[in-house]
C-alpha cells in the first residue's frame, strides 16, 4: 500500500487535493500490448494462458499499489468543463480569486474545447449550449481576450445555435446572478416553497437527494437576488442574438400539455409573489438556513456535491456569514478538496468516490486472488465498515421512518444521503471477504438495502417511491432529472446481494425485485442503464441479478435474448463500446469505439449467462490481453458514467483498472473451475 494519488487521466494526473490531501503515484512505463498465441478452442485461437495470468499478476499488483494507507482506494472522478467553468465563476462571484488554480483551470478547458467550437459533456461529444456558455464565460473571467482565436470559435458556435439565451435553468441562474440575464429569465422558484406541507403536489421530500441540496440554498439566492461581485467587471453581452433584457423566448424551448401547464403556473407566481407575506419569507428563509446547516457535512460539504456546495457558499455568504465563520470556511473548503492538479492544468471534481472505488477494487481483488486475510483486504474492509451510518436517520427516513440506518454513502462522508447501490456492493464485498467480524455490519446493511425497496419492486438511488412523475415538467426541471426513481442497475445490485446472502427466488423482496427488470427489459433484449453508459451497463447488472438467483434458468428467452444482443453489439476488435448519446432515442445504437471498461462489463454480464466458452467471451478477452495499459490502468479516453443522462456525464478514473482486472480473472477462474457462472452477486 503506498499513500500516495494515481496518474489516471490520460493527460497524466499529478495529483489530487483532497480533504486529505493524499497523492498516489504509478510506474510511467508502458506496457506493449501482446495477443493470444496458442492453438485453437472451439475453431478459435486458444487462450494463451500464460499470458492471462501474467496481466492479471500485473494488474492485482499494480491496484494494490493504489491502495492508500488506511485501506481504501480513491480515484479522481472527472465530469465536463462545466465544474472547472463553475470553479472559476465561483471565485469571481466572490472576488476570492486563487490566481493560480485559476489559471490551471483554464488550461484544462482551453484543451477540451471541441473542433465544433463549444464544449461537450463527453469527450468526442457534440456541442453543448450550457457547458459552452459557461466554459467561454470562464475564460473571459480568467483574462482570455473575446479575440483570441478560440474564444471567437467558441462565440461563433454558440450564436449559431441561438445564442446564450438557449442555456439551461441552471446556466441561466448562473448569468442571473452576475446581471447577464434578467431574472424573469429563470422560473420563480419562491422560498415559501420551504414551508409547504408534506402532502402538497411539491415538497423537498418528493424530489430527489441531489435536487433538494442544490434547491434549498438557491431558493435563499433567489429571494435575496444578489450580485456576484464580479472583481474583473466582464460581461457576455457578445454571446446574446438578441440583447437579454429584450429577450422573450427563455422558456420556449420545452413544449407539451404539462410543461404549457406549469409555465402557466409560473407566470401566475410572477405576479403573486411580491405579495407573499413578509414574515413567511423570513420563516422560509430561515427554514433553508437550517436546512443547510443541519446537512453542510463539515469539510465535506451539502451533499458532498459540487453544485450543492457552491450554492451553499453562496447562500451563506449572501445571508451575511462572514469568511472566517466555521460554516463558510467549511463549505469552502469542501470546494477546494475537489481540486485535482496535474502538471500544467487542473480540473474539479463533482464529487469524491472513495466508497464506490473501494469496494468495486476490492472485489476485483478478490476475483483475481487476493486472500481475504491478506494485509490489502483486512485493511479494506475495516475502512468500508468505518463508512457504515449506523446513527443518522438521513433524508431517506420520511419515506421509511421506521427504518434504521444501516447504508454506506458514496463519498468519505454523507451521512444524510447513504447510496443504495454503493450499499448493497459494500455488503457483497464484506460478505466476500468471509470474516466473521463483518457480520453485524452485513446484517445492518442487509436491512437497509432492504427496506428501501420501493412499492414497484425496484430501488433507487437514494430513496424510496421517489417517482413523481409531473415534477419533471416544472420549469425549473428542464434537465429532466429531478427525481430518483427504480432504475435496472441499481436493483440488480440489490437482488444480487439479497441472493448473495442466502435470499431465494421465492423471497418477497426477491421475488417483487425480478419482476421489476423483467418488466423494465427492452423489446431487443438489453436494459437501460441510468448510472452507467449505457445498454451494456444495464444489461451486465441484469444479467448478474438473474444469475445470483439460483433457480433462474438462464436457458430463459429473456436472457438468451440479453445474450444475443450483447454478441451482435460486439465490435471487429472484440471490443464493446457505447457513446453517450444512446440516451437520446434516435442514437441509441450510436458506439464510436471500445472501451476497456465497457467491455469488461458485456463479458461480466456475458459470463453470468453462462457465455464463458463462447467465441465472443473468448475474443473480449484477447481485447482487455491486448488493449494498451499501464500496470493496472488501462488507456481509455471516452467517458463511461453518467451522472444524469443527456445532461451530465463522468468519467471515473477507477474503472479502467478494476472492471478489466475483474473481467480477466472471473475468465480464468470460471474456465479452471466446475462453474458454468460466479456465485458471487456481481
Amino acid at each position: 500500500m503506498a499513500d500516495t494519488t494515481s496518474d489516471f487521466s490520460d493527460q497524466g494526473i499529478e495529483g489530487t487535493v483532497n480533504q486529505l490531501q493524499r497523492h498516489i503515484s504509478v510506474d510511467n512505463a508502458t506496457i506493449a500490448p501482446h495477443g493470444a498465441t496458442e492453438g485453437p478452442i472451439n475453431g478459435a485461437k486458444r487462450m494463451n494462458g500464460e499470458r492471462l495470468d501474467d496481466v492479471i499478476h500485473e494488474a492485482l499488483e499494480g491496484l494494490r499499489d493504489m491502495q492508500l494507507e488506511d485501506g481504501e482506494w480513491m480515484f479522481p472522478l472527472e465530469a465536463d468543463a462545466t465544474i472547472p467553468a463553475e470553479y472559476i465563476l465561483l471565485q469571481h462571484y466572490l472576488d476570492e480569486i486563487d490566481p493560480v488554480i485559476q489559471e490551471k483551470l483554464a488550461t484544462y478547458l482551453r484543451a477540451c474545447q471541441g473542433d465544433h467550437g463549444g464544449w461537450p459533456l463527453y469527450y468526442d461529444g457534440d456541442f453543448n449550449m450550457s457547458c459552452s456558455v459557461k466554459a467561454y464565460y470562464a475564460l473571459k473571467m480568467a483574462g482570455d481576450s473575446p479575440d483570441a482565436s478560440h474564444m471567437r470559435l467558441a462565440r461563433d458556435a454558440i450564436l449559431f445555435r441561438g445564442g446564450a439565451a438557449r442555456c439551461n435553468v441552471f446556466t441561466r441562474v448562473t448569468l442571473a446572478l452576475f446581471g447577464q440575464v434578467p431574472w424573469r429569465a429563470v422560473p420563480v422558484m419562491p422560498v415559501e416553497i420551504m414551508l409547504l406541507p408534506r402532502w402538497f403536489p411539491f415538497h423537498l421530500d418528493k424530489i430527489s437527494y441531489w435536487s433538494r441540496t442544490v434547491l434549498a440554498p438557491l431558493l435563499i439566492l433567489h429571494a435575496h437576488r444578489p450580485r456576484a461581485i464580479n472583481p474583473r467587471d466582464q460581461h457576455i453581452a457578445e454571446l446574446f442574438v438578441t440583447p437579454p433584457e429584450e429577450e422573450r423566448d427563455y422558456f420556449t424551448q420545452r413544449k407539451g400539455v404539462m410543461t404549457n401547464a406549469f409555465l402557466a403556473m409560473d407566470r401566475l407566481l410572477r405576479v403573486l409573489e411580491p405579495a407573499f407575506p413578509k414574515s413567511a419569507r423570513r420563516r422560509a428563509i430561515k427554514r433553508a438556513e437550517e436546512f443547510i446547516v443541519e446537512r453542510l457535512n463539515g469539510e465535506h460539504g451539502l451533499g458532498a456535491i459540487f453544485p450543492a456546495m457552491a450554492n451553499s457558499l453562496m447562500a451563506l455568504d449572501c445571508l451575511g456569514y462572514e469568511q472566517d465563520h466555521p460554516h463558510r470556511k467549511d463549505a469552502k473548503k469542501s470546494i477546494e478538496n475537489l481540486i485535482v492538479l496535474k502538471n500544467g492544468d487542473a480540473y474539479c471534481q463533482p464529487c469524491n468516490s472513495p466508497v464506490w472505488d473501494t469496494c468495486l477494487a476490492a472485489h476485483a481483488m478478490m476475483e483475481a486472488g487476493e486472500p481475504v486475510d491478506s494485509p490489502s483486504m483486512v485493511a479494506a474492509m475495516k475502512w468500508l465498515k468505518s463508512k457504515q451510518v449506523l446513527d443518522v436517520k438521513g433524508d431517506w427516513a420520511s419515506q421509511r421512518p421506521d427504518l434504521r440506518p444501516g447504508g454506506w454513502a458514496f463519498q468519505y462522508q454523507n451521512d444524510y444521503y447513504p447510496d443504495i447501490d454503493d450499499a448493497a456492493v459494500v455488503v457483497m464485498a464484506l460478505d466476500r471477504a468471509g470474516n466473521g467480524e463483518n457480520a453485524e455490519s452485513v446484517s445492518r446493511g442487509l436491512e437497509w438495502v432492504e427496506g428501501m425497496q420501493s412499492n414497484n419492486g425496484g430501488w433507487g438511488a437514494f430513496d424510496a417511491d421517489n417517482d413523481h412523475q409531473y415534477l419533471n415538467y416544472i420549469p425549473f426541471a428542464d434537465h429532466g432529472a429531478l427525481l430518483d426513481p427504480p432504475t435496472v442497475d441499481v436493483s440488480a445490485r440489490c437482488i444480487g446481494m439479497l441472493s448473495q446472502l442466502g435470499y431465494g427466488a421465492e423471497h418477497p423482496a426477491v421475488a417483487r425485485g425480478l419482476a421489476f427488470l423483467e418488466r423494465m427489459q427492452e423489446s431487443d433484449g438489453s436494459w437501460y442503464g441510468r448510472w452507467g453508459t449505457n445498454y451494456i451497463y444495464g444489461t451486465w447488472s441484469a444479467l448478474c441479478a438473474f444469475n445470483a438467483v439460483e433457480s433462474c434458468d438462464l436457458n430463459e428467452p429473456r436472457i438468451q435474448r440479453a445474450v444475443a444482443w450483447l454478441k451482435a453489439r460486439q465490435h471487429d476488435d472484440g471490443g464493446w463500446g457505447e457513446d453517450g448519446a444512446t440516451y437520446y432515442p434516435e442514437m441509441r445504437d450510436l458506439a464510436k469505439a471500445s472501451t476497456p471498461s465497457q467491455t469488461s462489463w458485456a463479458l461480466l454480464g456475458l459470463m453470468a449467462a453462462g457465455e464463458v466458452k463462447s467465441v465472443a467471451v473468448k475474443r473480449g478477452i484477447d481485447y482487455l490481453l491486448e488493449a494498451s495499459r499501464t500496470d493496472a490502468v488501462w488507456d481509455e479516453k471516452f467517458y463511461t458514467a453518467v451522472g444524469f443522462p443527456r445532461v451530465f456525464y463522468l468519467k471515473y478514473h477507477g474503472y479502467r483498472a478494476y472492471f478489466p482486472l475483474w473481467a480477466l480473472a472471473r475468465y480464468r477462474n470460471l474456465r479452471q473451475g466446475n462453474r458454468q457462472t460466479t456465485p458471487y452477486g456481481i
